[in-house]
């Protein structure tokens, strides 16, 4: 039985929630677990209590840890050095310290948060203000996490996650969670679902999950690209694609 621990040292404080490219769309109730200083505000829905910490952070708490920082995700510095143009649609960004590369819209900005207690996240999001982005997030793991399937079979990994963020059975019903498709390819995890908070527009999330080490310890990848329904025609081609192109180097 795989356990965190090297994670589970790790105190998890509740940091200020976080708002999304809409103000007025904020989701409330959430305390992430990552603090980003943000250009364009970040939405976040309510998933998680807003304490949870030292080595009561399990196999399920990592995942939706993850999920959230990837779903809370934005980006404010630009870095236009790790960027080269691919064609007038896209173009790579490479990360050589994390080794990884993602193809991204061309004219999309590209930024960093403050990891909080992750590794890493980047963020890339449309100029305009938008409910769309793609993010990546690089989690620490433990020795005993050497595989994907350390955190179960892919199915099974897809709906620990959407069940644990899944409210609606809240009375009265928070956000619903629902599960579109998993499937697994060369050790990476594709899963893709939806969140919905009561009264507000379905957001459509596509993950692209991936273990690799840096020479000592083994981290996490969690690739999500998310877009709001009315933003489908705009967005979601080029999301699919973004989440699809990531890679490690």
């Amino acid at each position: 039985m795989a356990s965190i621990s090297w994670f589970c040292c790790v105190r998890m404080l509740p940091t200020p929630t976080l708002c999304t490219f809409t103000p007025s769309a904020c989701y409330k109730g959430l305390s992430p677990p990552i603090t980003l200083e943000l250009e364009h505000h970040q939405n976040t829905p309510s998933l998680l209590s807003s304490n949870q910490e030292g080595c009561a952070v399990n196999r399920r708490q990592l995942i939706l840890h993850t999920a959230v920082a990837a779903i809370a995700a934005a980006a404010t510095v630009p870095n236009a050095l790790a960027l080269n143009d691919v064609s007038e649609d896209v173009r790579i960004y490479t990360d050589d310290e994390n080794k990884f590369k993602i193809e991204i819209p061309q004219e999309w900005q590209v930024g960093t948060g403050d990891p909080n207690g992750f590794k890493s996240v980047t963020a890339f999001y449309p100029k305009e203000a938008s409910n769309s982005n793609v993010s990546v997030v690089i989690t620490g793991l433990g020795p005993d996490f050497t595989k994907m399937e350390s955190f179960g079979k892919v199915d099974e990994f897809a709906q620990t996650l959407v069940s644990g963020l899944d409210r609606s059975w809240r009375r009265p019903p928070g956000v619903a969670a629902k599960l579109i498709d998993s499937k697994s390819s060369n050790g990476i995890y594709y899963i893709d679902y939806t969140l919905q908070n009561p009264g507000e527009s379905r957001r459509y999330l596509y993950s692209a999950i991936g273990m690799a080490s840096n020479g000592w310890y083994n981290r996490l990848y969690t690739v999500t690209g998310q877009f709001v329904e009315e933003e489908t025609d705009k967005y979601a081609s080029k999301i699919q694609k973004a989440v699809a192109s990531f890679s490690f180097t």
